[in-house]
């Protein structure tokens, strides 16, 4: 009998060897994408971190660490919470990308006096969740889809233009060229100034250029408004091969379209769409 169990247990532990080398053989789990646009799901808050006077990095779990969103490079999740009754929903890009980040996603998000969504992402405490759709969005970034992209950033209208700077920076293969112009009022709302700083200098087709409405003493970059005048000196003009991507308050993105047009680009449309010569975010 105790010679049965011993052989017994002789096969199942081969068995179990066996499997196991399987399984690292196939690298572990599968990668899983978990979002959906068919309901929205829940996340928890696992980690928040303040970055600036009124913004915050949070970062979100997912059900699995191998799970990723699957959020394509230039769209966005809606997410949804219950204010004075009445469902509201917003619209925010990740700054985390499938590639290099698996089990969580991140969001910085400024929090503004008025602001029912972000006022209330702010007060979830660790273990509290917030409520998520996707992907959304018209724009789709591909390695190399034009030679050059001109981007115009306001505030928080930084992280679609961030992640696809970083989408670029990963692809040793992407030469696309970027030129970003990004507006902030005083110095201590710039946002991800450090990251977008190394990935210029660890990156020579990436090109940052920062403009303060209230720059401190001493500021040698831009001052007062990004307009005509300043996107003709520091963006390449319109071609065939490029595209101009804005992100930023309504009254500065208006204007901006408007002076795109006076430099030749497309007019900019309603709604964009990824074929656009001009694409509102």
């Amino acid at each position: 009998m105790a010679s049965d169990q011993l052989i017994l247990y002789s096969a199942l532990s081969a068995l179990a060897i066996i499997l196991v080398g399987v399984f690292l053989s196939k690298g572990g789990p599968k990668e899983r994408k978990v979002l959906t646009n068919e309901k929205f799901q829940k996340f928890p808050l696992v980690a928040k971190e303040k970055v600036n006077h009124n913004s915050t990095l949070y970062t979100f779990g997912l059900p699995r660490s191998t799970d990723v969103l699957g959020l394509p490079v230039g769209q966005h999740i809606q997410i949804t919470s219950e204010i004075k009754g009445k469902k509201v929903v917003r619209s925010y890009t990740p700054t985390s990308l499938d590639e290099d980040t698996k089990g969580k996603f991140q969001l910085l998000i400024k929090v503004y006096p008025n602001g029912n969504v972000s006022r209330y992402i702010d007060g979830l405490q660790i273990g509290e969740s917030i409520e998520v759709k996707g992907p959304k969005g018209f724009f789709t970034y591909t390695p190399n889809m034009v030679s050059s992209l001109s981007m115009i950033a306001g505030g928080t209208g930084i992280t679609p233009m961030y992640q696809i700077i970083k989408a670029i920076c990963n692809n040793p293969g992407d030469k696309t060229e970027v030129n970003l112009l990004y507006a902030n009022v005083p110095e201590e709302d710039i946002l991800l100034r450090k990251e977008l700083e190394d990935l210029s200098k660890e990156h020579s087709n990436i090109h940052v250029y920062h403009v303060l409405n209230k720059p401190p003493e001493g500021w040698s970059a831009g001052t007062g408004f990004i307009d005509k005048d300043l996107m003709a000196k520091k963006l390449p003009g319109p071609s065939d091969d490029s595209k101009l991507l804005l992100c930023g308050p309504p009254p500065m993105v208006s204007a901006l379209k408007k002076a795109a047009v006076e430099l030749g680009f497309q007019k900019a449309k309603p709604i964009s769409k990824l074929a656009d010569q001009v694409f509102v975010f």
